[in-house]
């Protein structure tokens, strides 16, 4: 990773548009992979909110309407399919966000976080799996040669939980009140329509090709605005 000065890219296990951006800079961008500050962005549960709010910070939320849901839909499934992609729908019930983030931090440590995200995004958007059961979570652990019973405890893990309200902290401070969020300087680019011009940012521009399903033809419906459930 970058130092914090450096280019940062916020994401979100949860977010489609995460997922999409995450891999158009992993296959069009690679020499970008190493260079970014990966920091991860999620609706935290009480727990987290509580902690964060005694370092003085308070998560930016926005409940989705309906509408933005069914639109979430069409808009993802449609980006997917410019990129010759298939999403399959997770289902989530009262999903605990940490359960999938917190075990990053571990992943991190090993070397291996890109790779967590990277079977994370798959399990859930290519698979329809739920990231927030600790079982899903334990078998990502395993196949990265990670401990399983230490990355599925991750939520109950008080080193880990003050090290995600570190990360949700520098979600405050940083303004990001939706993922992706990709921050150059002092530019900040939100949605996965404004990777592009984030790319044309860097000091020595990064690359700039095509995306496809990107650009004003595609609609706003490219960023995530915020939401605690699934889809947005």
């Amino acid at each position: 990773m970058s130092t914090a000065r450096g280019p940062r890219f916020y994401f979100s296990l949860r977010s489609p548009y995460s997922w999409l951006a995450y891999r158009e800079i992993r296959e069009r961008h690679p020499g970008l992979v190493d260079r970014l500050d990966w920091i991860p962005f999620w609706e935290p549960d009480e727990r987290s909110t509580e902690l964060l709010a005694q370092r003085g910070g308070r998560f930016p939320y926005a409940a989705m309407s309906r509408a933005k849901h069914l639109y979430v839909l069409q808009d993802v499934a449609r980006l997917a399919k410019a990129r010759g992609l298939r999403v399959s729908w997770p289902v989530d019930r009262d999903p605990v966000w940490e359960v999938a983030h917190l075990p990053y931090f571990l992943a991190l440590r090993a070397g291996r976080g890109h790779d967590y995200i990277s079977l994370v995004y798959r399990a859930r958007w290519e698979e329809g799996r739920d990231v927030s059961d600790p079982a899903v979570i334990a078998e990502i652990g395993a196949e990265l040669g990670l401990d399983p019973a230490r990355v599925a405890g991750a939520v109950d893990d008080e080193e880990l939980r003050a090290e995600g309200v570190g990360s949700l902290l520098r979600v405050c401070r940083e303004g990001v009140f939706g993922v992706p969020f990709f921050i150059a300087g002092r530019e900040k680019f939100w949605g996965l329509d404004r990777l592009e011009p984030f790319l044309a940012a860097l000091p020595d521009g990064a690359g700039t090709a095509a995306i496809p399903g990107v650009g004003p033809e595609s609609g706003w419906g490219s960023v995530d605005g915020g939401h605690a459930g699934g889809c947005g």
